[in-house]
């Protein structure tokens, strides 16, 4: 872990700003933190952090007002921290440009986890490599092709695409319609069933077992991510 990583917590219940800094601190991260939307905002603008730590329900404003406003000019990895649990908030804040979200209550091992991946993806893209390697799995983006075992599997174009998109974006979780404009160029929630074919057929032909997949996972009712080790 890099020590000079900077962390900015907005957060607005007490108890949980002194436990998250508490934490931060004892892992040797440098933190910061903000108890409402604005203050957030300005730390943000001042300081640069390398992530920031964001409850949805401020006193001031909206969580979600200032995710669109830290994305309008960074991409700055952002952990949405939130006791909306429910998988329209989710999805909101994901298609807003979230990285991820964590429901409270929540243990601080899998935040802190969720840290690392975040701040790993802050790397160059994958695809900018010459190929992609993880477990018996392997993508040369030079030639287009997938092998697993070594052996050479089929992809269909918009298979192909799909993946690639995914591991672009290891760890973080991506939306049904994110995919969708990334894929196809419009997001139509309600063509989720054909979406869910093609990960299928993408699982058939690169998982072991496809019950219980070792590279995309699906994160019922918002998208799918993949893995990030």
């Amino acid at each position: 872990m890099d020590e000079n990583t900077k962390i900015l917590i907005i957060e607005d219940d007490k108890n949980i700003l002194n436990f998250l800094s508490i934490s931060l601190k004892t892992k040797g991260y440098d933190y910061m933190t903000a108890m409402t939307g604005l203050d957030g905002i300005s730390l943000f603008l001042a300081n640069n952090p390398d992530l920031i730590l964001l409850d949805l329900g401020l006193p001031d404003i909206d969580g979600i007002t200032v995710l669109e406003q830290i994305r309008e000019s960074s991409d700055v990895p952002v952990i949405i921290v939130s006791a909306r649990g429910q998988e329209k908030e989710k999805v909101e804040a994901l298609d807003k440009g979230a990285d991820d979200y964590i429901t409270k209550p929540f243990y601080i091992g899998e935040l802190l986890a969720r840290i690392r991946v975040a701040i790993r993806k802050r790397q160059p893209k994958i695809t900018k490599s010459k190929k992609f390697i993880l477990d018996t799995l392997e993508i040369d983006f030079e030639k287009r092709k997938v092998y697993v075992d070594n052996k050479e599997v089929h992809l269909t174009p918009i298979e192909y695409k799909l993946l690639v998109l995914l591991i672009e974006h290891t760890g973080k979780v991506l939306t049904y319609s994110f995919i969708n404009k990334e894929i196809w160029g419009y997001s139509n929630l309600e063509d989720s069933q054909s979406l869910r074919v093609f990960m299928a057929n993408i699982r058939r032909k690169i998982e072991k077992d496809t019950s219980k997949p070792r590279y995309i996972i699906t994160e019922v009712g918002v998208g799918y991510r993949f893995v990030d080790e």
